[in-house]
């Protein structure tokens, strides 16, 4: 999920400066097994070229071949660092056939990497068949973990409530799999990570809104690229954020409901919505929420929270622009 943000170079220096990359992840990463053979399950960067590790790097640089989502994608990232490798096209619609390639390979004793075009391969991504038959065949599979889209809005949404989350994915694009699906997601009382194309980003704060209002929920919109944005607001918030500015429904989403637990808490802090929103609209926040709480009573740091939560869903002028 993303595409690669770089910084423009030209191919002979991206050639020079490729090559000492592979050299540098050779001296950290050479000493360890890198057992043949095997299929390597690599993780690649969501969408900054930074975020390859150097453990991926050397395995790239090492293996005979590299089995890819989409080989055109693929060659582009390898062509950074100046590796040449033997592509292999493995992706959802022939990811079964294509397996008889890799094992093949295996079988002769090599090494074979699997790359998605972005994150961590088999998770909502093409990957898992081709992982099952090699494991099948009696092949050892080797993770090389790094870059998630999935685990960056996690670790990004703050929900300290949650015990466990449910890895959701795509929904379905329409229909009444769509409509239960969203219904279901709404009903769960782990943490939920929702991936969302841009076309659907409005219909999906639509239908949360209407199905869990004051669920907490962040919204994470081109994660690790140049115009990253990360908000938490009650999720009945998100239509009128996303509308307020129609930059912010360009991009690549990923939505994580935050627990029911967190709902719960949520809901006992909007009770002081009333009295913190013309505090906030005249005062400075922490004077505000001084404010706020000598005049309920209310502990302080539930008003902080939930002061910071209304200024982040607030209407703001300078969100960046793609």
């Amino acid at each position: 999920m993303g595409g690669i943000v770089t910084v423009g170079r030209t191919p002979e220096v991206a050639s020079v400066e490729g090559s000492k990359l592979v050299a540098a992840a050779a001296d950290a990463a050479a000493g360890q097994q890198y057992p043949a053979p095997a299929l390597y399950v690599v993780a690649t960067p969501i969408g900054n070229l930074a975020d390859l590790t150097l453990r991926a790097l050397h395995v790239l640089a090492l293996v005979d071949a590299i089995a890819c989502e989409d080989t055109r994608h693929s060659a582009a990232l390898l062509r950074h660092f100046a590796i040449a490798k033997p592509l292999i096209a493995v992706h959802e619609h022939n990811e079964r056939d294509a397996a008889g390639v890799v094992l093949a390979r295996l079988a002769r004793g090599e090494r074979v990497a699997y790359v998605s075009d972005a994150g961590t391969p088999a998770v909502s991504d093409p990957g898992a068949a081709l992982v099952a038959a090699a494991r099948a065949a009696g092949h050892r599979v080797v993770p090389v973990p790094g870059a998630s889209s999935a685990l960056a809005a996690l670790s990004a949404a703050g929900d300290a409530g949650s015990s466990g989350f449910a890895f959701v994915g795509f929904l379905a694009a329409r229909g009444s799999e769509r409509t239960q699906a969203l219904a279901a997601l709404a009903q769960a009382p782990a943490t939920q990570v929702v991936f969302e194309a841009p076309h659907r980003i409005e219909s999906l704060a639509a239908a949360l809104a209407a199905a869990c209002p004051d669920r907490p929920t962040t919204l994470c919109r081109e994660l690790t690229k140049q115009f990253e944005t990360i908000v938490t607001m009650p999720a009945r918030a998100l239509p009128p954020w996303l509308g307020a500015d129609p930059n912010r429904g360009r991009g690549e989403f990923v939505v994580v409901l935050h627990s029911l637990a967190a709902t719960e808490a949520a809901v006992t802090a909007s009770a002081h919505d009333a009295l913190l929103g013309p505090l906030l609209a005249a005062l400075p926040l922490k004077q505000a929420v001084g404010l706020a709480a000598e005049i309920s009573g209310a502990p302080r740091n539930l008003l902080y929270a939930r002061a910071l939560s209304l200024k982040d869903a607030a209407p703001s002028k300078d969100d960046p622009a793609p």
